[in-house]
């Protein structure tokens, strides 16, 4: 069986999308087969939306979902399995509130990959890529980069009358260089997520970028968009270029209701924002359901942990213990939890897959510094919602969580199964600058994770 229960421990095509996915096809599909196309993707999408949530600096998963109590002391560490509400399934004790959603969650226990500095694991965990120029631990995003998970989702699944597509918050990742595989890569800039660069937990949290000046009514915004385009289109190739595509994109904006509404979290009960938690974390994963349910936004990612210092991201060379104990788990746990209950009690689970995930492990093996350090080798990813079986887990590490012992996955795979979800084919081309093709994925999607396929 490839799933294990513990014993253990839109209904049109309209023109832009006619051409984006026109586009994506590198012009060879005739317009028989691309209605035909679009169809098949609408009649099998099981999804309506995905958050994903990364974890940067690669938590260790045996000290979370894949805990070995019966390893040896240098390798189980000092955390105890606690039991969840799903019979003969534990994880760490620090994670009471994930215990008792268990029974909507799946644990990958077998991913893995190449890449063990940060930057070019990154580029596998948000791309589903292993980046061209290898593993590099400066490695920077360029023009010729993967595109990111978000910015594929604004090159698919952009329909007409959604003002956001893609949102990424509250802050950009840095590892010296900005980190690789937040942005689109060789598919251009227009396609780049909306950034959110603001901690919703501040009091008067807002987004400034969407601030009209004072003296600024919407009627004046229109009128200036209106003189902008006239004044465009006295140049054929400023109206044909992208900048015509960023106008577009920001007088929408500035100008949607629903978009400013989705985005005041103020709006919400103290008890929800209390559920959450008071904490960046928390209320990013707040913020990005109100996105999902008031914006209809289909892809949102959450980025947790920043290059700022050692004691906010889960890079744990040293004293993993405490840090995890102290620090970083405490927002996830109640966090990530709050968000997959906070879905099913608005039925907008099913539709909405949540995917939690660093860009490797730790080592087995606990360093002289009590930490562990970076392990590509073998490490866990959490799905919740999008229709998957709860209450299980896919695939299985060795007795210290080394390697994968049964049904290794690939960020490949992940990649795949994701796209698979949105009823998109994940083996399509995407084409660079040059025109160079690149299979939208490598792998193959995980289709027994889900019900009813």
């Amino acid at each position: 069986m490839s799933l294990q229960r513990p014993l253990s421990i839109s209904s049109h095509v309209d023109r832009r999308s006619f051409l984006r996915i026109g586009g994506l096809a590198g012009y060879s599909l005739t317009l028989p087969r691309l209605l035909q196309a679009a169809e098949e993707a609408k009649s099998t999408r099981r999804i309506r939306s995905c958050i994903l949530v990364f974890f940067y600096g690669g938590p260790s998963h045996l000290d979370t979902w894949d805990m070995k109590p019966h390893a040896p002391a240098e390798v189980r560490g000092i955390f105890k399995p606690i039991q969840t509400n799903v019979p003969g399934a534990f994880v760490c004790e620090h994670m009471p509130h994930c215990a008792q959603v268990m029974d909507k969650v799946t644990i990958i226990r077998s991913m893995h990959h190449g890449m063990r500095n940060h930057n070019s694991a990154a580029v596998e965990a948000l791309c589903g890529r292993t980046p061209l120029r290898g593993d590099l631990e400066l490695l920077a995003d360029d023009e010729l980069s993967f595109p990111s998970y978000g910015s594929i989702a604004e090159y698919l699944l952009k329909q007409k009358e959604q003002e956001l597509t893609s949102v990424s918050l509250p802050h950009v990742m840095y590892n010296v260089v900005r980190l690789p595989g937040q942005d689109p890569g060789f598919l251009g800039p227009q396609y780049s997520p909306f950034q959110i660069a603001a901690d919703p937990s501040v009091e008067n949290f807002h987004v400034g970028v969407l601030d009209l000046p004072n003296e600024m009514s919407l009627d004046r915004l229109d009128h200036r968009e209106s003189l902008l385009r006239h004044l465009d289109e006295t140049s054929q190739e400023v109206a044909a270029g992208p900048m015509q595509g960023y106008y577009e994109r920001a007088f929408d904006l500035l100008r949607s209701r629903r978009v400013r509404q989705s985005l005041d979290i103020a709006k919400e009960s103290d008890s929800v924002r209390d559920r959450y938690g008071r904490n960046k974390l928390g209320q990013s994963l707040l913020l990005a359901r109100r996105l999902v349910e008031e914006g209809d936004v289909p892809f949102v990612t959450v980025y947790d942990g920043v290059h700022n210092g050692q004691d906010v991201n889960w890079d744990s060379h040293l004293k993993v213990f405490e840090r995890m104990e102290k620090n970083l788990m405490p927002p996830a746990d109640r966090g990530v939890a709050a968000l997959i209950d906070d879905l099913d009690e608005r039925g907008l689970l099913d539709s909405t897959l949540v995917i939690g995930m660093g860009e490797f492990g730790r080592t087995p093996q606990i360093n002289t510094s009590a930490g562990r350090d970076h392990w590509p080798n073998c490490y866990s990813v959490m799905l919740a919602g999008g229709g998957i079986k709860g209450g299980v887990h896919y695939g299985s590490s060795d007795k210290i969580g080394a390697y994968p012992d049964m049904n290794p996955v690939t960020p490949g795979d992940l990649a795949a199964t994701l796209f698979w979800a949105f009823g998109i084919d994940p083996h399509q081309d995407l084409h660079d600058k040059t025109g160079r093709p690149f299979s939208l994925t490598t792998g193959k999607p995980i289709t027994e994770l889900f019900k009813s396929v």
